[in-house]
């Protein structure tokens, strides 16, 4: 039996969702790396760079190819950027309101930026 959608999505969040996962899905959609450049771009342990890219990799979100003696990696669905940027957007939402919020509640203050 398959899993009702909001399960699958649920499963891809949670995979998503660890901050080195995103780090990497970032740099990734910016263009593909090889492993050395993200390790130079992550402060992450080799190891631990292997097994996050693991997770990826087995979600589907990520491929890696051989080229020239060494592993690139790349983004393997395109939207995966698509959903970076939408989670920007809904961030920026909830600061721009956190912002609000404190003009209300401190109305002779003035916002610092």
């Amino acid at each position: 039996m398959v899993a009702p959608l909001y399960q699958a999505k649920a499963e891809l969040f949670r995979t998503i969702g660890h901050p080195a996962r995103i780090r990497i899905l970032e740099l990734l959609s910016e263009r593909d790396h090889v492993v050395h450049e993200l390790l130079d771009l992550i402060e992450i342990e080799p190891s631990n760079l292997s097994q996050q890219l693991a997770v990826l990799r087995r979600a589907g979100l990520v491929a890696q190819r051989r080229e020239n003696g060494s592993v690139v990696y790349s983004v393997s669905v395109p939207d995966v950027r698509d959903l970076l940027v939408a989670a920007r957007g809904i961030l920026l939402g909830i600061l721009s309101d956190q912002d609000s919020l404190r003009a209300e509640l401190h109305p002779g203050r003035r916002r610092s930026r």
